[in-house]
């Protein structure tokens, strides 16, 4: 055998090698951003849960006498610009500045849900209402599955942003449009989901006549 001829089996075996490395590069990559995508969904279904409860929360809670109409004007519009900063549900997102954004609303939905269940300790008549409790209920479980898969995406991330960013997959990255997304921020007390908790003995504050 001439050496030309080895030369070219050795280019021809080199060329096979690293097209299988491409091929299992990208293939991988694709799954992990596929994961990512996947996990994306399982965090807006559980905002989305969050968000479809309010206006019934905020029904039950307007039927309390002399209830705050400025927290329940807060919930609704929170809600609102939640649904002003919505992303693509098709994919995770790739801009960190509009993730940021998304991540605001929701945390100042979560915050005026939280004002309006405090205030609602000053009603102990809502224990009656068995509408109320039941969403409360529900909340409280909407809340703990937002934590979860929060931290389930950034767990997804992580592992593609990893993924990507290895040598030498981060050449096969670059020509292929692979690029890093961003986590979820977290926040002091984030671990832990708002507690929704109710002291129903607690006697209603008293009223202010003018």
């Amino acid at each position: 055998m001439s050496t030309s001829t080895k030369i070219l089996i050795g280019l021809v075996a080199l060329i096979v090698i690293l097209g299988l490395w491409a091929v299992g590069g990208y293939n991988g990559m694709v799954s992990l951003q596929q994961g990512t995508n996947a996990q994306w969904a399982q965090v807006q279904n559980v905002y989305q849960r969050r968000a479809d409860l309010v206006p019934n929360l905020v029904n039950t809670v307007a039927g309390a006498a002399n209830f705050e109409k400025s927290t329940l004007i807060a919930v609704t519009d929170a809600r609102a610009s939640v649904g002003r900063a919505q992303l693509p549900a098709g994919s995770a997102p790739t801009d960190p500045a509009q993730l940021a954004a998304f991540e605001q609303a929701q945390g100042q939905l979560g915050s005026a849900l939280s004002r309006l269940l405090v205030v609602s300790e000053r009603y102990p008549d809502l224990k009656a209402t068995a509408g109320f409790r039941d969403l409360q209920a529900q909340l409280e479980g909407t809340e703990n599955r937002i934590a979860v898969e929060r931290g389930r995406f950034n767990e997804a991330v992580q592992a593609y942003d990893t993924a990507i960013r290895r040598f030498p997959a981060v050449l096969l990255a670059g020509m292929m449009g692979f690029t890093p997304r961003p986590y979820f921020a977290a926040t002091a007390g984030a671990e832990a989901p708002p507690k929704v908790n109710f002291d129903f003995n607690s006697p209603p504050a008293p009223t202010v006549k003018p």
